[in-house]
């Protein structure tokens, strides 16, 4: 039997599942995907409110290219789906004594800003890019594509890490290159977006910031979700199967292979083979808990280190913004403190860090005439160190935020908002599965990367696969799609077998 005359069915559609769903069916896999709520993106969901659209999940594409492929893989055009819009600065940082700083592609204007706040850090920038372009070589194109099943190959990615000194973290990495804080503030906030702390996410993470450099920052017309939904449409377009509001409740097993998949509707399905975009713990714990494997690897991630949570204010206001650029870094009075707080004190600081986001002033169909969607995001402690009742504490945070906000950008913004919710770690727990309510599943620590990190493949159910952010390489959209890469070449090497 060839690998053409066997089937899969993959567990949540997000990114990651969205990806290798497209990869298998495109391969000629009968495919089934099985989403819990009613549309595809899992933390990239969106909500319409009152005319506004407002997205859950990543606001920006960084590799455009990556996600092509998916297209490309059967003689279709990405483009025929969605619009890609560039975004331009990339992100504007500020700080409470008024100082801003805008990064962007534009070589001279980014020289400028740099040498504003330092110019003895010009020569430092420089030589930090040469190493982020050695590392997105190096990591992102060569091992970001390979799996780490066994200890042998983290050996061999051994003189990488050394020669790149992946072991410093990406604060301690952007400090060798440059003396001004601001500037370091300003080139290591980004190892939050996936869930790291810039004192402990390995230095390798700068590789995005020539991704961003090579390739621009794009943002999907009509919001991130759209780029889920046309990556399920195109699953569709190959022949796949899709099922949605239909939560999976357990993965039966035969012997050490996984056989079957079971829905809160009462829908069982056979496969040949069974991958999971679902919450790591949830998977182990819940869908697998039947089984001997399960338990004994739930226990195992329960003793792993894992992301904060994330609070996220929605509000659309009256008005237009122009000088509000797309991505907005507010940082407050403290940094290494305020992290310090997240990762390792678990308490809910007074001051914060916002990154905000004002897609309207890129695309004006996100917002009714004459009015903006904004959104903005705290990283906050996971429920496992910070245990508080979210549904008291939520609307006092919620304010707090839209005060700083107010007090930096929008004076009158109360007088101004139309609608406005908020989406705390509970929401995350409640609606993802998510364990400990965490944004961005395993934290991304050198000692949880590549064999370190739970595998593509299930080291004891041999047809078991994992794909998403909690598997290797990691959270994020280049990340998750390089995962499903690598995901699916192990599936159709197996299934041809």
């Amino acid at each position: 039997m060839s690998a053409q005359d066997k089937s899969a069915c993959i567990v949540g559609a997000g990114f990651g599942g969205l990806a290798l769903a497209v990869r298998l069916q495109a391969a000629g896999i009968a495919t089934t995907l099985v989403e819990a709520r009613d549309r595809p993106g899992g933390v990239a969901y969106a909500w319409e409110k009152d005319g506004f659209t407002f997205d859950g999940g990543p606001t920006a594409i960084i590799d455009p290219h990556c996600l092509e492929e998916l297209w490309q893989l059967t003689g279709h055009e990405m483009a025929d789906d969605l619009e890609l819009m560039p975004v331009s600065p990339f992100c504007r940082c500020s700080w409470p004594d008024g100082t801003s700083f805008d990064y962007s592609d534009d070589e001279a204007s980014l020289r400028h800003e740099i040498a504003r706040i330092s110019l003895e850090d010009l020569g430092g920038y420089d030589e930090f890019l040469a190493y982020a372009r050695k590392t997105r070589q190096e990591a992102y194109e060569s091992l970001g594509q390979t799996p780490f099943l066994t200890l042998k190959a983290m050996i061999r990615a051994a003189p990488m890490l050394v020669w790149q000194r992946g072991w410093r973290s990406l604060h301690a990495l952007v400090s060798r290159y440059m003396k001004s804080e601001k500037l370091r503030e300003a080139f290591s906030i980004q190892a939050i977006m996936f869930g790291g702390n810039p004192m402990r996410a390995s230095g390798l993470y700068a590789l995005v910031h020539d991704l961003e450099k090579r390739n621009g920052v794009w943002w999907v017309r009509g919001g991130t979700n759209r780029l889920a939904e046309a990556m399920l449409r195109h699953f569709r377009r190959l022949g796949g199967s899709v099922r949605l509001h239909d939560p999976v409740i357990r993965i039966h097993t035969l012997g050490n292979r996984a056989r079957e998949v079971e829905t809160q509707s009462g829908w069982r399905g056979a496969f040949d083979a069974v991958a999971s975009n679902a919450d790591l713990m949830h998977t182990y714990r819940d869908l697998l808990g039947e089984t001997r494997r399960g338990p004994r690897q739930a226990r195992r991630l329960s003793m792993r280190s894992y992301s904060p949570g994330l609070f996220m204010v929605h509000f659309g206001v009256e008005g237009s913004w122009p000088g509000i650029p797309h991505h907005s870094v507010l940082f407050g009075p403290r940094y290494r403190g305020l992290f310090d707080d997240i990762f390792t004190h678990g308490v809910l600081p007074r001051d914060f860090v916002i990154h905000l986001h004002h897609p309207t002033v890129t695309d004006p169909s996100v917002a009714p005439a004459g009015k903006s969607t904004f959104r903005a995001l705290v990283p906050v402690a996971h429920m496992g160190k910070l245990a508080i009742d979210w549904e008291q504490v939520g609307p006092m945070l919620e304010k707090r935020i839209l005060d700083e906000v107010g007090r930096r950008l929008i004076p009158d913004i109360h007088d101004r908002i139309v609608t406005s919710f908020h989406y705390a770690p509970r929401d995350f727990a409640m609606d993802l599965n998510a364990y400990l309510g965490s944004a961005f599943s395993l934290e991304p620590r050198l000692t949880q990367s590549g064999w370190l990190r739970p595998h593509n493949r299930d080291a004891a159910i041999p047809n078991f696969y994992l794909v998403g952010a909690g598997t290797h390489p990691g959270a994020g959209i280049p990340a998750v799609i390089a995962g499903a890469r690598v995901t699916a070449q192990l599936m159709l090497d197996d299934m041809a077998r």
